[in-house]
């Protein structure tokens, strides 16, 4: 992908910003202290407001493949050039899939009857986008507790269908993707599948909460129902009906941005990085303009330090739609190129406004154990807040960040994270603050993710952490891979002095 931006956009962005340039970064940034004392909540508030400005420019978000996006990546590129780093842009194509709006589900006759999306019906991931209206046919169906529903799953079931006809689909025994491809071929023009209802619990009646998957060539609108909508449907003659799913489903060209400030040992590389792209529905400053934003405010201040070891910073593309630029870097790299990185450091998300403070639990007391050197990890950061004061509690790795492709590669994680739809709860709310019984961050993946949705405590607290990690391995990974480290910096013990200074 061709790096471009509009310079009069950019001179905007950067006219309206006041932000400690990296023109002041200091060689002697070089231990915690420092380099905390150089990273300022305004640099990294800079840096978000920067990213707006994009988003509101772009059609108010910085979804990966569309034009804010790529503006987001000309910034993070233009200001590490500033800076002094020589940033690598790696372009590659993934299918994007969004919904983009409303879908609409529709009965036209025998009678007009408007159904309610998210409650009635909503679009099935990984559907193509379309608009049709159409006269429906059932194919398989069995209805009633305990079937054995295979509608849709052998081409026979279509024997006879209409083409041009909307295909009224069950849930069982076969994938979604199989049933709508089949349908496709018959000559379907768009597709209702419906719950299977052969038990009585929730996943069994509701809306599908399923997916095509990426290998969907069926090209034709899906959209879920749930079970009882379906069996009326199915018993309905003369049906006519609309079926609208409002989505984007297309192959995309993104791009990672990675930046790497040499050490003494290239051979020992420390990676830093978060992802640099939002959902379709808003700008996504907090999810993750955050964590974009005080790795760069970071990585700025750093520019000047010659560290022990070599650090490594990313900002990862579509990572909202499904991890997809992490996972592909980190396959793009040949086994001795996986030996040279000591850690990765995972920034998502930390500046939630209903904050709590996460620590990925590296050492697996309530979820998955990272790889070896993962709780060594961990405990720095658990360190630096106990030296200073503040509370955390764990959070597990359960696959939904940039740190999966490293973990399944045997590459030690952590970082932090201050919550997305999750809910405070009293206890939390007890030791952190704010508000119990409400999401930890109200606007999620919504488009009120904007430069306001924000904790200025939490964000200035995280972004001084993720310097002291950084910083500390920079110079020292010998907890977690045994490489002795420069110096004072040498021995173990000396790692988290000046997390209390």
């Amino acid at each position: 992908m061709r790096r471009s931006v509009a310079l009069a956009l950019l001179a905007t962005v950067l006219a309206a910003l006041t932000f400690v340039s990296a023109a002041y970064a200091d060689p002697n940034n070089n231990n915690s202290e420092k380099l905390r004392n150089a990273v300022t909540l305004e640099g990294v508030r800079a840096h978000q407001q920067a990213l707006q400005q994009i988003a509101n420019a772009n059609g108010g978000n910085r979804f990966a493949g569309l034009p804010g996006h790529d503006k987001s990546v000309a910034y993070v590129v233009d200001t590490l050039e500033a800076a002094g780093y020589d940033p690598v842009v790696q372009p590659f194509d993934y299918l994007a899939f969004a919904e983009v709006g409303p879908s609409a589900l529709q009965q036209t006759a025998p009678g007009m009857v408007t159904y309610v999306e998210g409650v009635d019906f909503g679009a099935i991931t990984q559907t193509d986008p379309g608009d049709v209206t159409a006269n429906v046919t059932n194919v398989d169906l069995q209805l009633g507790l305990g079937n054995t529903s295979t509608s849709g799953c052998e081409a026979a079931d279509f024997a006879g269908f209409p083409a041009g006809n909307i295909a009224l689909l069950q849930r069982g025994t076969c994938t979604f993707e199989l049933k709508a491809e089949n349908a496709a071929a018959a000559g379907a023009v768009g597709i209702v599948i419906f719950n299977q209802g052969n038990t009585t619990a929730p996943d069994r009646n509701g809306i599908p909460a399923v997916t095509l998957t990426a290998n969907n060539t069926s090209g034709i609108p899906v959209l879920g129902t749930t079970y009882a909508l379906g069996a009326t449907l199915s018993a309905t003659p003369g049906l006519r009906m609309r079926v609208f799913a409002n989505t984007l489903r297309q192959v995309k060209t993104t791009a990672n941005v990675l930046a790497e400030l040499p050490g003494k040992h290239p051979d020992n590389v420390v990676m830093v990085g978060g992802h640099l792209d939002s959902v379709i529905e808003g700008p996504g400053i907090n999810d993750n303009g955050s964590g974009s934003a005080a790795i760069l405010e970071i990585a700025e201040q750093l520019a000047k330090v010659k560290p022990w070891n070599t650090v490594r910073f990313a900002w990862w593309s579509a990572e909202e739609s499904g991890l997809v630029g992490s996972t592909n870097y980190v396959n793009s790299l040949s086994a001795a190129e996986l030996d040279r990185i000591a850690l990765y450091l995972n920034f998502d998300m930390v500046g939630s406004p209903n904050f709590v403070r996460f620590v990925y639990d590296g050492s697996g007391d309530i979820g998955p154990t990272g790889p070896a050197g993962s709780a060594e990890i961990e405990a720095v950061f658990n360190g630096y807040f106990a030296a200073n004061g503040l509370a955390t509690e764990p959070t597990a790795f359960d696959g939904r960040s940039d740190y999966q492709a490293f973990i399944n590669n045997g590459i030690p994680a952590g970082g932090l994270f201050t919550g997305a739809e999750g809910i405070k709860t009293a206890a939390q709310a007890a030791i952190y603050g704010g508000t119990a019984g409400a999401p930890y961050d109200p606007c999620y993946h919504q488009a009120c993710d904007t430069f306001a949705n924000n904790s200025n405590v939490v964000l200035d607290q995280m972004s001084d952490a993720i310097a002291h990690a950084t910083i500390t391995f920079a110079q020292n990974t010998s907890l977690v891979n045994g490489v002795p480290g420069k110096g004072n910096f040498n021995s173990p013990e000396k790692i988290n002095d000046n997390a209390i200074r």
